[in-house]
């Protein structure tokens, strides 16, 4: 008997992006897989049914999930669709669980065993499943291209018959994966570029791009490859040397954020309002509430003659490339799972004992266990 796999359709507003893409499904199936998915699920990823030569076309979810063995999601699923399932079902998708305490709880309690897509580990032999990397990549490209539009001057240098333009300054806040695109974008655009990070391990990644590394003398690396709070004097210190470089930039990207938890602040309003005249603001850590302080998550706004936009869900605005690449992170972590055409969970193997959330009624990471259990 195949394993049947299910893919879910994206309920949630501005949500264009699909868990499964053809080339996928086809690469699945050779696992021992059979996979449906309900009708028009890819249409937001410009994916018609009839590009998934491989899949089942379900019309209803009832059809869909009630027999399935594996589902498949970008966003955590409706508490309808969970109480769909068997118990034992296998769910993979990013779920978030201190954003969906009752969700969370309704996996434990319907026994879905949950691989939330967030907690892939950050270690070399898992960079091939980490969605969190793969979509900030995009997200960091685009928003160099979000900042490039946004703003009322060129970004290269350029000479004319009447003198010459002078290339704008880009200023990046932030040098995980998203930075450090959007780093590389704004360069190959033609800006002068900046990095900062409050990790100094990021400076020769940043040099690497053809950018000038921010110094302020903070070292504020943490677990997980994201950095730890600062202290109000450590932040005191930055923010006499950060200052200078934010109110020179033509385009600041702020990139800071922590799953789970608020955006970091890393612009302040004084900050905004001695920037220079025309200047833009990306920043993309809006799910969290932003890194400025003048941010509204969702929106663009304009504060004097500064715009920022702290846009959502930016993965999305290039559902393409960006399902492509979530549907490559979920095969390679359902390698792990299936073995000789049926389902083998090694609870040995740190990338599955880290990224399981819920298993056999049990929220399993005791940090959320302790927090979300009752």
């Amino acid at each position: 008997m195949p394993i049947k796999v299910a893919v879910l359709f994206e309920r949630r507003a501005h949500e264009k992006r699909v868990a499964m893409v053809p080339a996928v499904a086809d690469k699945l199936a050779k696992l021992g897989c059979s996979i449906s998915m309900l009708t028009g699920a890819g249409l937001g990823s410009m994916l018609p049914d009839s590009a998934y030569t491989s899949v089942e076309i379900a019309a209803t979810e009832q059809h869909l999930l009630a027999d399935a063995d594996i589902v498949l999601a970008v966003q955590a699923p409706t508490e309808a669709e969970i109480n769909l399932l068997r118990p034992g079902t296998l769910l993979l998708s990013f779920i978030y669980p201190h954003k969906e305490p009752a969700l969370t709880r309704l996996l434990r309690d319907k026994q879905i065993t949950c691989f939330a897509m967030e907690q892939v580990p950050r270690i070399s032999r898992a960079q091939a499943m980490d969605a969190l990397s793969s979509q900030a990549a995009l997200a960091g490209y685009y928003a160099a291209l979000m900042g490039a539009t946004k703003l009322a001057r060129i970004l290269p240098m350029m000479t004319t018959a009447v003198g010459s333009i002078r290339p704008a300054r880009c200023l990046v806040m932030g040098l995980g994966v998203a930075g450090l695109q959007a780093l590389a974008t704004a360069r190959r655009l033609g800006a002068i570029t900046e990095g900062y990070d409050v990790r100094p391990e990021t400076k020769e990644q940043a040099e690497s791009l053809g950018a000038k590394f921010v110094d302020t003398g903070v070292d504020a690396r943490g677990e997980g490859g994201y950095a730890r709070e600062l202290t109000p004097e450590e932040k005191d210190n930055i923010a006499a040397v950060v200052t200078k470089h934010i109110q020179q930039a033509d385009i600041v990207i702020t990139t800071a954020a922590i799953p789970g938890r608020p955006s970091p602040k890393l612009i302040s309003k004084a900050q905004v309002d001695g920037m220079k005249l025309g200047a833009v603001i990306i920043d993309l850590a809006a799910e969290g509430g932003g890194n400025c302080e003048y941010s509204v998550p969702g929106e663009t706004i304009q504060q004097g003659q500064i715009t920022i936009a702290a846009p959502l869900n930016v993965p999305s605005m290039l559902a393409e490339h960006a399902s492509e690449l979530y549907a490559k992170n979920l095969l390679n972590l359902l390698q792990l799972c299936i073995n000789d055409g049926a389902i083998t969970l090694n609870w040995d193997d740190e990338v599955l004992a880290k990224t399981v959330l819920t298993h056999a009624g049990r929220i399993m990471p005791e940090q959320i266990k302790a927090a979300l259990d009752n």
